[in-house]
């Protein structure tokens, strides 16, 4: 039976994708900040019926010996890691990137950055002495080299994490390591990460113009999830994209916007 360990996975994407694994029988490692989130996330992944079991280990990934604790622990308790999935990440406040605290822009880079390029390299090490794996990092806003006032620093994390992604899965084929590593693309995401930076609650107040274009391309995390673990579990393609929300997807919702209305602004946000 296979093992996954996700990073940042008590609520939100993380948690969507736990759900998935553990219903396709993958033993699944969650962990986050915070352990009594981590203790509700494993209650309600216990309830689904499945022949897997599922792990919990507090990590704070910009963290070198929690993230070598969190692998410690998956290997005690599942014998082995086969997929790894770096998804930890937060938001940047809304503001130009000259209004930003320095120690705001550690903050989004030390998470959604060096936290993946750490997590992965230890990833790499503890696979290649267990003869293979897989790893993903997922993309966001900026992967593309799209541009948006407020998003700047958050975008220049992204755009980073999709170069060390693809230099990271060259290097791999080139040292024949066999432990593939992918780019997971999960477009935009209605969770309560679009509306508060740094993941402690500061509120992002988002445009009229930036909501439209949420509720048109946006989608819940539960979606989104289900597509992204499916095709992880098909994979086997080494520097694969994963991609949800492709051009030809959003191209079409935008055609069809005006028929397929949705306010996800009126509901009430799920977690991340």
């Amino acid at each position: 039976m296979k093992t996954v360990v996700i990073t940042g996975s008590a609520r939100g994407l993380g948690f969507e994708m736990a759900k998935v694994f553990k219903k396709n029988n993958v033993n699944v490692v969650i962990s986050d900040l915070k352990e009594e989130n981590l203790k509700k996330a494993k209650k309600l992944l216990d309830e689904i019926e499945s022949e897997s079991k599922v792990s919990y280990a507090v990590c704070n990934v910009t963290n070198e010996e929690q993230i070598l604790d969190l692998i410690a622990h998956a290997n005690k308790t599942f014998g082995r890691i086969d997929i790894w999935i770096n998804n930890a990440g937060v938001n940047q406040p809304e503001r130009a990137i000259w209004e930003l605290d320095t120690k705001d822009i550690d903050t989004v880079l030390n998470v959604d950055l060096k936290g993946a390029i750490i997590g992965s390299k230890y990833a790499m090490l503890d696979m290649t002495k267990n003869g293979g794996g897989a790893i993903y990092n997922i993309e966001g806003y900026g992967s593309n080299d799209a541009k948006m006032l407020g998003l700047s620093i958050y975008g220049t994390s992204k755009r980073a994490v999709t170069y060390f992604t693809e230099a990271l899965a060259k290097e791999s084929a080139e040292r024949n390591t066999g432990v593939i590593v992918g780019k997971l693309s999960p477009g935009i995401m209605i969770t309560d990460f679009i509306t508060n930076a740094l993941g402690n609650g500061e509120a992002i107040n988002l445009s009229d113009k930036t909501k439209k274009v949420y509720n048109i391309l946006g989608d819940y995390p539960d979606v989104v999830a289900k597509f992204l673990v499916e095709g992880m579990l098909k994979n086997t393609k080494n520097d694969a994209k994963i991609e949800w929300l492709t051009g030809s997807k959003a191209a079409w919702r935008f055609m069809t916007a005006g028929f397929n209305k949705r306010d996800f602004f009126d509901q009430k946000l799920l977690k991340e």
